[in-house]
């Protein structure tokens, strides 16, 4: 029997949210890929972690599309290994992770995994110097037949499918041009893909010593896989555990970092942080309301992380060059918290390069 407690410092431990400095060398959260969404993004992910970011450059990093079609920051040295490790584990995972893309395939007799081979052969003979995302994408709908394509109604015009588009880039050796919007992509230098993860970048075992402990179904939530390919590649060094009745698995080697991690210090979160991308969001957050307010379907804030327990959302409010950081506490908060999650906003103002106006608490 473990607490959620008990879950929850764990996590922290594992994903060093308890440290005041790191390096990308040893920062774990790249090991599973580091989301970068918003303007909170990787960079501040890594920033609450210790890594000293003002220099991050792409030599360093590299930004992919990989888990669920989303952009993910990792280390450019482990950028064969990531492309192994973000391959679909079958052709109905394939299918699977492009969504709606698939019915079409499949009525035309193209196999998932067939199709984003295709896919990625013409991105790559289209990519040949850092191109926009939208002339790849046009490129692509003049090269690929109909079952490829969809009519987008906002556009008034023929597209790729959306996901085989984002899932196809990596197997076309093509990474993200590092603070581009609109989105370019471009090749990556001497891409090799390897021929397999490895336990450090396997996808399963790193969602279970980061997100830990889980489930086979959460870990193939996380993932868009479906659940039987994930029970297949199931890693067999795990110890059960009970977790609010519910049995998981953790990593044997994990089992006394469960047993004995104190999480300790406050953070702000951005909103896709690997701690609140877990699947088990009843054990972040037991109250329904609360996590409604953390996952809403739109417009996600950041949350407030205190002592290994989320306390509260976020948000930025930005004037010019001043913003101020409006905080929704769930619960009554000590002086002392309150200077630590000021401390914390006057961090996020000076990664932002802008100043902090104030913090605002609710209530």
């Amino acid at each position: 029997m473990v607490d959620r407690r008990q879950v929850l410092n764990f996590r922290v431990h594992a994903q060093q949210l308890d440290r005041s400095a790191g390096t990308l060398a040893d920062t774990a959260v790249l090991d599973i890929g580091v989301q970068n969404t918003g303007p909170d993004g990787a960079r501040w992910a890594l920033a609450v972690r210790g890594v000293d970011v003002t220099a991050l450059s792409d030599t360093e990093v590299v930004l992919l599309w990989t888990v669920r079609g989303a952009p993910h920051l990792y280390r450019r040295a482990d950028v064969g290994t990531v492309a192994a490790a973000v391959e679909p584990f079958s052709d109905a995972d394939a299918g699977k992770r492009i969504y709606d893309a698939s019915r079409p395939l499949k009525a035309a007799g193209i196999g998932n995994l067939a199709a984003l081979d295709e896919v990625a052969a013409r991105m790559r003979a289209v990519v040949t110097r850092p191109t926009v995302k939208g002339d790849v994408s046009g490129r692509l709908a003049t090269m690929l037949p109909e079952p490829y394509l969809r009519s987008c109604r906002p556009c008034d015009a023929t597209h790729l499918y959306e996901m085989p588009f984002r899932l196809a880039a990596v197997r076309a050796g093509l990474e993200l041009q590092l603070d581009t919007s609109p989105p370019i992509l471009r090749r990556i230098a001497g891409f090799t893909k390897a021929p397999a993860p490895g336990d450090r970048l396997d996808l399963i075992r790193a969602y279970l010593r980061l997100l830990g402990p889980a489930t086979p179904k959460q870990v193939a939530d996380y993932l868009d896989a479906p659940v039987k390919d994930v029970k297949a590649l199931w890693p067999r060094d795990v110890v059960e555990v009970t977790v609010d009745g519910e049995v998981r698995s953790l990593l044997a080697a994990d089992e006394q970092a469960l047993e004995s991690a104190d999480g300790t210090g406050t953070r702000l979160l951005g909103p896709y942080d690997l701690f609140l991308q877990a699947k088990d969001r009843a054990t972040l957050v037991p109250d329904a309301a609360r996590a409604k307010e953390l996952w809403p379907v739109l417009g996600r804030p950041g949350a407030v992380l205190v002592d290994g327990e989320l306390v509260g959302t976020w948000r930025p409010r930005k004037s010019g060059r001043t913003f101020t950081v409006a905080v929704h506490p769930w619960q009554r908060l000590s002086g002392a918290t309150r200077d630590a999650i000021t401390a914390q906003a006057e961090h996020l103002a000076a990664h932002r390069a802008v100043s902090l106006a104030g913090v605002e608490f609710a209530g």
